[in-house]
């Protein structure tokens, strides 16, 4: 077994041979435990296992189903077990758009977050500010892409010059999931169960409908539920979805160069 593995058993007092591995787990070591009376939770492995923590519980806190926070120890978050089907239904998708309404319904008066995180290896720059296009230039593009070949650092950086032109400067500061995708979304029985491995921070709504839509194509019960977007959503959602893009660029590799090429095209870099 591992060193994790290990830790989740002293915590839990479940013998490393009786816990399983779960799929998923891409940036993490995510651990089932299933104790002598039959409850079940996830471990999570990690070095910011307590803002993680945080970061479900303003969540919930929003009105969002998220697995409960049991423990968070010694580089070791334990999380509520939740079951789920995987099916994707329009009634699924309406509760997911009315969910993701009231999370964006949570404001704070700037944005950014209270600590730093990561994705990956990827460091999130969560710096309170009161510009969004500053922000979102500096603190997401830019940064993410400091790593990169010149080619594309040139590009990015000629986005960021004209972002002011692009974004506005000061949207609502709502409570953003920050990785939102369907791998992250989980459902049963044609509701929202929960969102899991949030990256919180504050900031345009529009940026996590970006993600969702760029690996995602949710149907109109989706739109429906979710209401009105501000004019120009379309215009704006290649320099949100640019961000992503470009950090499964850093994590995975070369495979998502086109997706990158792509959207530096649609915003004319």
């Amino acid at each position: 077994m591992t060193a994790f593995s290990r830790r989740v058993a002293d915590l839990t007092g479940v013998p490393e041979d009786r816990l399983g591995r779960l799929a998923g787990g891409d940036l993490s070591q995510v651990l089932l435990v299933v104790r002598d009376d039959g409850r079940e939770s996830v471990a999570k492995g990690g070095p910011a296992v307590a803002t993680e923590a945080a970061m479900l519980r303003a969540l919930a806190a929003a009105g969002l189903p998220t697995p409960a926070v049991e423990a968070e120890h010694g580089g070791v978050l334990l999380i509520e077990r939740i079951v789920h089907d995987g099916l994707f239904s329009a009634r699924s998708w309406a509760d997911i758009g009315a969910g993701l309404k009231r999370l964006h319904s949570s404001l704070a008066d700037q944005f950014g977050w209270p600590v730093d995180y990561a994705l990956g290896t990827v460091q999130l720059d969560n710096r309170r500010s009161a510009d969004w296009p500053a922000f979102w230039g500096e603190q997401r593009l830019a940064a993410t892409a400091a790593l990169l070949d010149r080619p594309l650092r040139d590009r990015v950086a000629g986005l960021v010059r004209r972002l002011r032109d692009l974004l506005p400067d000061r949207p609502p500061a709502s409570l953003l999931h920050g990785d939102l995708w369907s791998g992250n979304i989980l459902v049963a029985g044609g509701r929202l169960a929960a969102l899991i491995d949030p990256a919180c921070y504050h900031g345009d709504a529009e940026v996590d409908l970006a993600m969702l839509t760029l690996f995602d194509s949710p149907p109109d019960t989706f739109w429906s539920a979710y209401g009105a977007l501000e004019p120009g959503w379309r215009e704006r959602r290649p320099v949100y979805q640019l961000f992503p893009a470009l950090v499964h660029l850093r994590l995975f590799g070369a495979g998502y160069a086109p997706m990158v090429d792509r959207l530096l095209d649609a915003v004319g870099v």
